[in-house]
């Protein structure tokens, strides 16, 4: 999370959770527990290697943590039908098979 505010407001929503159980914005976490964070439609995974008394930069905090994130799975690319530069519209045999093309 970036700030505290939407930190909490995240845990109010039930899209934070601490070894598969719903957290709340107080919830104490020790060295070993996961936590599941659901931002933008994706989870993220981490696990809490070390605590921090104080607040700290973003460089020190990353450090004390492992991000277990599944990797996401590769991107479908669908391919276009292309026309040369200048052939004009395409005829209607042309569109029929276009449309056949896209209908399948």
């Amino acid at each position: 999370m970036k700030t505290r505010p939407e930190g909490a407001a995240s845990c109010r929503g039930g899209h934070v959770r601490v070894n598969d159980r719903p957290a709340k914005p107080s919830t104490v976490v020790v060295p070993g527990d996961e936590v599941r964070i659901r931002v933008a439609g994706t989870t993220r995974v981490v696990e809490v290697t070390q605590t921090i008394r104080k607040r700290v930069g973003a460089g020190v905090a990353a450090t004390c943590l492992i991000d277990r994130t599944p990797k996401p799975p590769p991107e479908v690319v669908v391919p276009v039908a292309k026309r040369e530069r200048g052939a004009g519209r395409p005829t209607k045999r042309e569109r029929r098979v276009l449309d056949q093309f896209r209908n399948q």
